[in-house]
Parts: C-alpha cells; structure tokens; sequence
C-alpha cells in the first residue's frame, strides 16, 4: 500500500467520523427579507447572494439549511442569529 493510498483511507476515515450538523432557518412573518440577509451576511459570513438565495428558499420552502458544520462551530452562530430575532435551529 503507497503512502498516498495510506493517507487517504486514514482521511475517509477521519472524515466519517466527523458528524456534521447544519443551522435550519425557518421562515416567521415577522422578519423583513433585509433583515434575514443582513443577519445571513453578518453571522454566517454569507455574500450577499448566497444571502439572498437562502431568503428566497426559506420564503418559498419553508425552511432552509444555512450554515454546514460541526456543532461547537455552529452553536455561537445559531445563538446570534436567535439574538436577531430569526427562528433557526440545530440539526
């Protein structure tokens, strides 16, 4: 086995290990759709069209994944955006 092969079955490894967790936004009738991608830009460091995207989705959808990570990581960004006054959640 190559040293290549090696690093990357310890990678796919480590990568399955890894649970990823996502922030779900929701869409509420009391937040402007500025308001929803100034939070998106300012929190989860979105550009603006990514921002904008994610509004319409949750507008339309319902709900929208927003934020892809491991938990500690997203865990102060839900906190802020629950500070804004947006209805997301952990999943």
């Amino acid at each position: 086995m190559s040293t290549i092969e090696k690093i990357q079955e310890e990678l796919d490894v480590l990568i399955q290990e890894t649970k990823k967790h996502e922030i779900i936004l929701h869409n509420d009738d009391v937040n402007t759709f500025d308001h929803v991608i100034d939070s998106l830009v300012d929190v989860c460091d979105h550009t603006l069209e990514q921002a904008e995207q994610c509004s319409f989705l949750v507008h339309y959808k319902g709900k929208c994944a927003v934020k892809t990570g491991e938990y500690k990581e997203l865990e102060a960004m839900c906190s802020k955006l629950l500070q804004l006054g947006l209805s997301v959640e952990i999943v």
